[in-house]
């Protein structure tokens, strides 16, 4: 059985405001060896997928700075201290695309985004009977479009690479897993 490594220390060295790095040391305990390694420590995120009233995903596109590029996702960020994940989830949902729905959310899963040096998970949602009642309210730098799309053609987004987003992926699987769509 592979044993987890014994933490020795932990030092902060640098606060990005979304991450915090850490160098952490840490011990094997069969091996008796000792290594850093470098731990990016974040809030939990969420992500939601968002299903209208006429059975059209809400997808949105929007610009990524860190491939500079467009990427098309689904709603999703940050859970914000003292929020569960399902009320971020709504909220992100509410913020990026203006549509709401009375009906409950219904949790799909979690995923552990990048386990080799980040800390936090992913929980993913769906939300059924989506109509727009609100204007999109954005944060500064964000600018999003919807894209209401048909569960065949996100299929075939997925087929064909145009959704490549590894946490949106994870969210798709396990939303086909749960639905059967």
């Amino acid at each position: 059985m592979i044993p987890n490594w014994e933490t020795i220390a932990k030092k902060r060295i640098l606060n990005l405001n979304i991450f915090q790095v850490e160098l952490v040391k840490r011990r094997h305990p069969i091996w008796n060896r000792e290594s850093e390694f470098v731990v990016l420590n974040s809030k939990n995120w969420v992500n939601i997928i968002p299903i209208t009233i006429n059975n059209e995903i809400l997808l949105i596109e929007q610009y990524r700075q860190g491939i500079d590029a467009l990427t098309v996702e689904i709603p999703g960020g940050l859970i914000e201290d003292n929020e569960e994940p399902i009320q971020a989830a709504q909220r992100e949902c509410v913020e990026e695309t203006g549509y709401f729905s009375h009906k409950e959310l219904i949790p799909i899963g979690f995923n552990y985004p990048n386990p080799a040096f980040l800390n936090n998970k992913c929980f993913s949602y769906a939300w059924f009977g989506l109509e727009k009642q609100y204007e999109q309210n954005l944060d500064l730098n964000e600018e999003i479009r919807i894209i209401p799309t048909a569960v065949s053609e996100v299929k075939e987004m997925i087929k064909n690479g145009k959704i490549n987003h590894s946490i949106i992926l994870t969210a798709f699987f396990q939303f086909f897993f749960k639905f059967g769509f």
